[in-house]
């Protein structure tokens, strides 16, 4: 498990010291492009029973995908998905300074829920790091460890239908929704209902329009990869830049005290700030199956490509993120709220 021991409570209007940064350029390593080169206890509970609706997964392109809801989420649940998973994990810890979360829900959560879980990495870590907590993790995909503490349960469900827990939370946590969910108001609409008054609900996701500061992006693979993959998701219903629209849909579905938080991710070793360049390098390392994992399935079924031309444009974009001349990033938002009294 990923050692998490920062505390997590920040002042609601200061940024962290990374954060505080977000304005400038990040500084290009001069180094690195001086050359042509490329840069070499107890079980976990289910809301559903294991049923063949559950496990019959569809395997497709060599990939492997959710059963349950069928078609709903267009990534990969294997293993080479999930090992892909925990990277970004890792990486997210790195920009947020070891921080699991931003929102200052106080010492003793009691009641948590962290949804599209994924692997179940972070609510292992948080239910590690708050034992007195009852802490859920929801997903389409019954893929997480069997050992767990014990303070965690996994359910298999979708967050998009309609919620039926028997009592609300103190703390709602949700992340990486980009390319998953069609209806963000919705959902936090939901969230809402669901969070105890004067309760906290924060969402990190993405701005998933990779761009340069310095527009050396322009004209290359990647920002091809990118408009093609955007584009498809989007027309198959499913928002690609949900980041910067998180303040207003909180703001709409009723919270206060709303806190914005934007991190830039660079992808590749290319800056120069040990701290940019190490985030750079966990996000490439996670974006050489990541390319074509995000690809395949949309391109494939919504826009009638063939397998092998979207590993052609996967492999393109992989290569533009190895050319240290090209200098690519992510904007990054952790956005929470509280429910009013």
């Amino acid at each position: 498990m990923t050692e998490s021991t920062a505390q997590n409570e920040p002042s609601t209007h200061e940024p962290s010291t990374r954060a505080d940064q977000s304005q400038r350029p990040i500084e290009v390593d001069v180094k690195a492009t001086e050359t042509d080169s490329a840069y070499g206890n107890e079980f976990s509970v289910y809301s559903a029973s294991l049923t063949s609706s559950v496990l019959d997964y569809r395997h497709e392109n060599g990939r492997r995908y959710h059963g349950y809801r069928d078609g709903s989420y267009l990534l990969p649940n294997d293993d080479k998905e999930s090992d892909r998973l925990d990277m970004i994990h890792e990486m997210t810890l790195t920009v947020m300074e070891r921080k699991l979360f931003l929102a200052p829900i106080g010492p003793s959560p009691q009641r948590v829920i962290d949804l599209g879980t994924g692997t179940g990495i972070w609510a292992i870590d948080f239910a590690d790091q708050y034992p007195s907590a009852e802490v859920i993790g929801v997903d389409l995909s019954p893929t997480q460890p069997s050992m767990v503490p014990p303070n965690l349960r996994f359910l298999v469900d979708d967050i998009e239908a309609e919620w039926a827990y028997e009592s609300p939370f103190d703390f709602i946590h949700a992340r990486y929704l980009a390319y998953s969910i069609k209806d963000f108001k919705k959902l936090l609409k939901q969230c809402f209902k669901y969070t105890k008054p004067g309760g906290w609900v924060e969402f990190q996701d993405w701005d998933s329009m990779m761009r340069s500061e310095d527009g050396s992006t322009k004209g290359s693979h990647i920002e091809r990869y990118s408009k093609e993959v955007l584009s498809a998701f989007e027309k198959a219903g499913y928002p690609t830049q949900p980041g910067p629209n998180l303040e207003q849909w909180f703001r709409e579905a009723g919270f206060v005290d709303i806190h914005v938080q934007k991190y830039r991710i660079p992808m590749g070793p290319w800056p120069k700030d040990p701290y940019y360049k190490k985030i750079g390098t966990w996000n490439l390392l996670q974006g050489e199956p990541g390319f074509e994992s995000a690809a395949i399935a949309v391109l494939t079924r919504f826009e009638s490509w063939s397998p092998e031309e979207v590993k052609v444009l996967a492999a393109q974009a992989l290569n533009d993120v190895k050319n240290p001349k090209i200098h690519p990033l992510y904007d990054y938002y952790v956005v929470y709220g509280r429910k009013p009294e």
